[in-house]
């Protein structure tokens, strides 16, 4: 006899399946969730059920001038980091894509190396490393080691769109009497112009929210995740339930927009 699947009744399995699939992601967001929640309680402490809710501590924070000038800076590191992961990033992965030499694979491998190893341990080694050439920790440390650090990310996402690119639009493009370096311009820049902007977006939003490597290279000025963990040390209070909510609500918001463009074609 010939069985027949129909997909209205799901088998046991689906149903365990979609029951740990909706814990899991019960597990992951749902702290996120009461965060946000309490970031509305009008009361100083963090008891349920919440028994009023306000913008108290919406209203403390922009009042806040140290948060302002540490948002202020990592607005600054992050916008350093993406032009620099970028002009770095592109010609390493074009140069991946069309030029062949010994070595390639394992560059290719390497490129990952930073994600990879552990925030801390980049941190430090980058750490040391200044220290040798004397180098004073400031903004500018921490723009070069989330460079470093998101570079990977750069490459990776350009290497892909050059990976799946049409070769024969740039070839028709100089038999059409254009130069390559015109031909680079108008046919194959606008080309990997989605996964730039995407890969920049990504960039902006890890390097804005980076904690270990800016932990090890920070000087004097504090980047807003630095100042929210300094925040933490007199305990978790509403106000910084009110920071966590609107960085995450920034953070979403980049990723969604990031992850859009680069799933484009």
């Amino acid at each position: 006899m010939r069985h027949t699947y129909d997909p209205l009744i799901p088998s046991a399995g689906r149903r365990v399946l979609s029951l740990a699939t909706v814990l899991a992601f019960a597990f992951l967001y749902l702290p996120i969730l009461v965060l946000a929640l309490f970031s509305f309680s009008d009361s100083s402490l963090l008891v349920f059920p919440i028994e009023s809710f306000s913008l108290r501590w919406y209203h403390e924070l922009f009042a806040d001038a140290d948060l302002w000038r540490s948002a202020r800076n990592s607005v600054i590191v992050a916008s350093s980091v993406v032009p620099l992961t970028l002009i770095l990033g592109v010609p390493l992965a074009i140069g991946l894509d069309r030029l062949s030499f010994p070595g390639k694979k394992y560059l290719e491998g390497g490129i990952l190396m930073p994600l990879l190893v552990p925030g801390l341990i980049t941190g430090l080694a980058l750490l040391l490393l200044l220290k040798q050439f004397e180098v004073r920790l400031s903004l500018f440390t921490v723009a070069i080691g989330h460079s470093i650090w998101c570079l990977p990310i750069v490459v990776t996402q350009v290497y892909a769109r050059l990976r799946s690119f049409d070769r024969s639009i740039e070839e028709a493009s100089l038999d059409l009497g254009a130069t390559p370096w015109i031909t680079f311009w108008r046919v194959t820049l606008p080309n990997l112009k989605s996964a730039m902007i995407g890969s920049a977006l990504l960039v902006f939003v890890l390097s804005f929210d980076e904690v270990p490597v800016t932990f090890f290279l920070t000087g004097s000025e504090n980047t807003l995740p630095m100042h929210i963990w300094s925040m933490l040390r007199e305990g978790v209070t509403p106000a910084i339930n009110a920071i966590a909510t609107l960085t995450i609500a920034l953070t979403v918001a980049l990723l969604a927009v990031g992850l859009r463009l680069l799933s484009r074609d």
